[in-house]
């Protein structure tokens, strides 16, 4: 499939490829809707196997924020952007602030932030080429690090599960199985601890594993094995697609509820969970802390404001839920409703470009 037929696909507004053959940088920004304010989302550095699938993924990224940022109130739209490579090995000053400049001539469409492989470092970096960053440190007044409020969603999310399917939000005793412990999964795991769950956990990074054993107590299990653990939640907190045709007949839980973005490999794979019996919170309203915390950064952060957003994620997922059974739907199509709603009630307004600064 070539390039436009890729994008047409999608319904995308604007796909924007950035080439800097000194600093190595490769980027594709993808803006998917602006009909409720400016495209914001993440920038993710990683070494994708080849370009098309960095295309495939940052489409399916910023389509992934559009309905995240509906779904949460916000007047945001929804956007995405790779940098194709090992940020270990090829991340420098010159390829960030080479890629701020291209971020810079959307002239405000695109609005980006912190994702896998990028850090509140490479945000202060791009932000001496354009103001149109967010997740700034807390010293230049910024939101800082988004994890811990994509995090604290998840958490709201556990607990609206915990009311519908045991008639109680308490987390003390439940069992969740976590799957990858990274920035936003370890603090996950932090969190379930605190108020008593027990927490089973893998991911790639064995010293990762060893830090949630040694510190919070979890039992780690291999990266294939999380599939089988009985627990009472999955948590899928790793890359996307893990829940699909093989993975979904070996799960042993009553909910599925996690930080990781695009969880099924195919959208067909609800009706695969439906069939089990297991209760699926979709993955854009649950993880959609870090966005609403980057968010409130645009107007003046707060962080008691961001919280009281954040936890609202809660009652979000409860009018999924309801959606659900009043449409005799599943609740990933529940939730694609009720963000679809907020969008067509802008009534096809499209985002204007802000003034310059000059």
């Amino acid at each position: 499939m070539g390039v436009f037929e890729t994008i047409g696909t999608e319904s995308h507004e604007e796909v924007l490829f950035g080439v800097d053959h000194e600093s190595g940088l490769r980027t594709i920004i993808a803006i998917h809707s602006t009909s409720l304010g400016p495209a914001l989302g993440g920038t993710r550095f990683y070494p994708y196997a080849d370009e098309e699938a960095a295309l495939r993924d940052v489409l399916r990224l910023s389509k992934g924020m559009t309905l995240k940022s509906a779904a949460a109130g916000l007047d945001l739209g929804g956007g995405k952007a790779v940098i194709i490579g090992d940020p270990a090995t090829l991340r420098s000053e010159r390829l960030i602030r080479t890629y701020g400049r291209v971020i810079d001539s959307l002239g405000g469409r695109y609005i980006t932030a912190e994702d896998v492989g990028t850090t509140v470092d490479d945000m202060v970096l791009i932000a001496k080429e354009t103001r149109w960053v967010s997740g700034l440190p807390f010293a230049d007044g910024g939101s800082g690090d988004p994890s811990p409020a994509t995090a604290r969603g998840v958490i709201a999310s556990l607990r609206a599960i915990g009311e519908r399917l045991w008639g109680s939000a308490e987390l003390a005793g439940r069992r969740i199985a976590v799957q990858g412990v990274g920035k936003v999964g370890m603090d996950l795991v932090r969190r379930l601890t605190e108020v008593g769950a027990e927490t089973v956990v893998t991911d790639v990074n064995t010293d990762s594993m060893a830090h949630a054993v040694e510190t919070y107590g979890s039992k780690a299990v291999s990266l294939d094995d999380i599939y089988d653990v009985d627990c009472d939640v999955f948590s899928p907190c790793a890359l996307g697609a893990t829940l699909n045709e093989e993975t979904i007949p070996r799960l042993r839980c009553a909910a599925i509820a996690g930080c990781a973005n695009n969880q099924l490999a195919v959208e067909t794979d609800v009706e695969r969970i439906v069939d089990r019996g297991i209760l699926y919170a979709p993955d854009f309203v649950v993880n959609a802390g870090g966005v609403i915390n980057i968010a409130v950064e645009t107007d003046g952060y707060s962080t008691e404001r961001a919280g009281a957003m954040v936890d609202r994620i809660y009652d979000n997922l409860v009018v999924v839920f309801e959606t659900a059974d009043r449409d005799g739907v599943n609740t990933h199509d529940a939730a694609m409703r009720f963000a679809q709603r907020r969008i067509d009630q802008a009534g096809g307004f499209r985002f204007k470009r802000p003034p310059s600064d000059n």
